[in-house]
């Protein structure tokens, strides 16, 4: 089964999804505290509403399949194709009104990812790829995704979700990098992988991911020219520290940075 065979399947899951997480969003919804006296990690409603609704259709149309979820766990993570998802990435905005949250839907093939989207409902923007092409669909029509040149760090937008989920090490390391680029912006969550991934930011680092936080997100990156990695440059499919860049003279003097 060719992976273009996915890709009406991945719109469907999207949309339903999203149609179970909008009735939430700008409501007086409650969340609950993940993180067991950590840094708050927040889950709601809408997200356990929209992880179900996708496995159940996953399940349904492909029962051999395997499914790794924020909320609900793993199933059958040894299959030949497992999905990877995160029904809100950005719960923190979600609950603050903030619309850079978003649906991540990742296809790993034999554990390597393949296929990914990114949903925003509220916005109705898509963005999605193989690794080979990726593209955008949203109130403004449908484009190729295409990451920008960048020569420099000190010519680099970067992000993260924010400074304070470093720490030590890890933080000082991340100083080195957001100390010489040109201007930094925080809490875009999955928003800033896509907006690099469409040109407009140049370098995201992070650190502490979960493989349902980045699956989904690298072949829309390298599908427009980008690339991702762990900090010292290996695969970033398992999460952990993530640094991705739209140009590889910026990702190579990050790697640097960060290794140091």
């Amino acid at each position: 089964m060719g992976l273009i065979d996915f890709k009406h399947f991945v719109n469907e899951l999207a949309t339903l999804s999203g149609q179970a997480i909008l009735p939430f969003f700008r409501t007086s919804i409650a969340s609950e505290d993940k993180s067991r006296g950590g840094a708050f990690d927040p889950v709601t409603e809408a997200d356990r509403a929209s992880e179900a609704t996708m496995r159940q259709l996953i399940t349904r149309t492909f029962p051999t399949h395997g499914i790794i979820g924020e909320e609900f766990g793993a199933e059958r993570e040894d299959a030949e194709y497992v999905w990877v998802l995160d029904p809100i990435d950005g719960t923190r905005a979600f609950i603050s009104g903030l619309p850079t949250w978003g649906t991540l839907i990742g296809l790993n093939h034999r554990g390597r990812p393949v296929f990914g989207m990114m949903h925003q409902p509220f916005t109705g923007e898509r963005f999605f790829g193989d690794g080979g092409s990726a593209t955008y669909r949203g109130p403004g029509g449908e484009r190729k995704l295409m990451t920008r040149r960048c020569a420099s760090l000190k010519d680099a937008v970067i992000s993260t979700t924010s400074p304070k989920l470093f720490a030590g090490e890890e933080l000082r390391a991340y100083d080195r990098v957001e100390s010489v680029a040109r201007l930094a912006r925080y809490g875009c969550d999955c928003y800033a992988y896509c907006m690099l991934a469409a040109g407009h930011i140049d370098l995201v680092v992070e650190s502490g991911l979960k493989p349902y936080d980045i699956v989904a997100l690298i072949p829309i990156i390298e599908g427009a020219g980008g690339i991702v990695t762990s900090w010292d440059g290996g695969s970033a499919a398992n999460g952990g520290r993530v640094v991705a860049a739209g140009d590889r003279r910026v990702h190579a003097a990050a790697v640097e940075l960060l290794s140091r």
